[in-house]
């Protein structure tokens, strides 16, 4: 028994002392031995995750005013109502809803706003947007169903922000004075 305690005495220091050991890393057995074992704690794949916003989530300030995302769809007849363009109808806004009209309405609406764009033959065909019943239309109307989408027409809200949907109620307005249908 005494021999065999000594045989396993010998071995283990053998192990700790021998420079062909490596543990986790370590180059020789004295840093592995003199090296607190932290691996597992610090693995960021196995440590546990305290997320402040779950903890406690507090109501916003009464009076803030959200900066970035997208407004709540309303139900299109009330926004039509309420909403007024706030940006008057300049050349450089009417440029740029142009620019934004040529990138996102040209494929449904073609060149000439009758509904007659490449992918229409997939598609539902949109309305004339110079026609009478178009320009009878508010802006919000305009603006809301750009942003939130309609019965045929699908949201755009991600794609083009606030500025821009009021450029192009802009460009659409301009181009319904210019041409009389």
């Amino acid at each position: 028994m005494v021999k065999f305690a000594a045989g396993l005495l010998i071995a283990a220091l053998m192990t700790m002392f021998t420079a062909s050991t490596v543990q986790k890393g370590m180059r020789d057995a004295t840093t592995s031995m003199m090296h607190w074992n932290y691996f597992p704690i610090r693995d960021m794949r196995y440590t546990m995750v305290l997320n402040p916003q779950k903890v406690s989530t507090r109501p916003p300030v009464d009076g803030a005013v959200p900066t970035v995302g997208i407004e709540a769809p309303s139900d299109l007849q009330t926004l039509a109502a309420t909403l007024t363009n706030p940006i008057a109808p300049s050349d450089s806004s009417i440029a740029r809803g142009e620019r934004q009209f040529m990138r996102t309405c040209v494929p449904c609406h073609g060149l000439d706003m009758k509904g007659h764009g490449p992918v229409i033959q997939f598609f539902v065909p949109p309305p004339d947007l110079l026609a009478p019943l178009t320009r009878g239309r508010s802006d919000g109307y305009i603006y809301s169903y750009i942003r939130h989408g309609g019965a045929v027409m699908p949201s755009y809200g991600y794609q083009v922000n606030a500025e821009m949907a009021w450029n192009l109620v802009n460009y659409l307005r301009s181009r319904q004075q210019a041409n009389p249908r």
